[in-house]
């Protein structure tokens, strides 16, 4: 059983320790003008530049028509995050602001995060994947 109340991402990330990983949900072009993504930038994220670790940031692609179209994106950031247990990844609500999804279009998405110890999911997502039975 996952201990859920130790991996909840706060809906308020304000301060990064210099071991945390603020993650957040962008668009291919890298233009992270509004949002989680434009507070990136105040943590290395580099405008021009879509996806994958930047500083103390790490994008995820939103921006599509389909929830299903982002999962290749999520599948490599849990792939990363496994590859980097010294870092703690905080996990923003992607795809859930600008992007239109729903957290139970995008939760669904970090099924296998579950087990990733290091990485931090917001409340909304934990709810979700509690209801789908994944933990």
């Amino acid at each position: 059983m996952t201990d859920i109340e130790n991996r909840i991402a706060s809906n308020r990330i304000t301060l990064l320790h210099p071991n945390e990983v603020f993650v957040f949900g962008s668009n291919l072009e890298g233009f992270h003008a509004g949002g989680a993504a434009r507070q990136a930038m105040g943590w290395g994220a580099i405008w021009g530049q879509g996806t994958g670790l930047q500083g103390q940031t790490y994008a995820i692609p939103t921006m599509f028509r389909s929830a299903s179209d982002i999962q290749p994106y999520v599948d490599e950031f849990i792939a990363f995050a496994r590859q980097h247990p010294e870092k703690v990844f905080l996990v923003t609500e992607i795809g859930c602001g600008i992007a239109g999804f729903t957290c139970k279009e995008i939760a669904p998405l970090f099924k296998q995060a579950v087990e990733v110890e290091n990485i931090r999911l917001p409340r909304s997502f934990w709810k979700v994947l509690k209801q789908n039975h994944t933990i």
